[in-house]
């Protein structure tokens, strides 16, 4: 794996072997070589908004206007197992659909999560959510 690039994705987002990932509302401006990498790292295919497994890691898109987000993590959420957490996945600055960092960090916090990492991915902004530490 090479240090540069899309190769990095995973490594990012902290999935690898054996890892259960799901994807949420993924869409046609979704960047398919963050999905990819993921599968790659992890050797199997995301699952998708359908499944009802435990998960470790929650790649959720998320653009203004697909609804109110504090709903959709709470939803979301269910499908984590123990020490599972979502990467939210906003559109980047200057892209159509943007959340604001304030809006991310209000929403995640009354869903009962905090932001322990954010990093950009070509397009779009990650936010690392997970539960607080009891």
């Amino acid at each position: 794996m090479s240090a540069t690039g899309v190769d990095t994705y995973a490594a990012r987002l902290g999935v690898g072997p054996d890892d259960v990932v799901q994807e949420i509302g993924w869409d046609d401006d979704a960047d398919s070589a963050i999905s990819e990498a993921i599968e790659d790292a992890i050797g199997a295919e995301l699952l998708d908004d359908d499944a009802e497994e435990a998960c470790d890691v929650i790649l959720l898109w998320f653009r203004d206007g697909d609804g109110d987000l504090v709903d959709e993590l709470v939803d979301v959420s269910r499908g984590l197992g123990p020490g599972g957490r979502i990467w939210l996945m906003t559109p980047g600055a200057g892209s159509s659909g943007v959340v604001t960092p304030a809006e991310i960090a209000e929403s995640a916090q009354l869903a009962g999560f905090v932001q322990t990492k954010a990093d950009r991915f070509g397009g779009w902004q990650g936010s690392c959510l997970t539960a607080p530490k009891r």
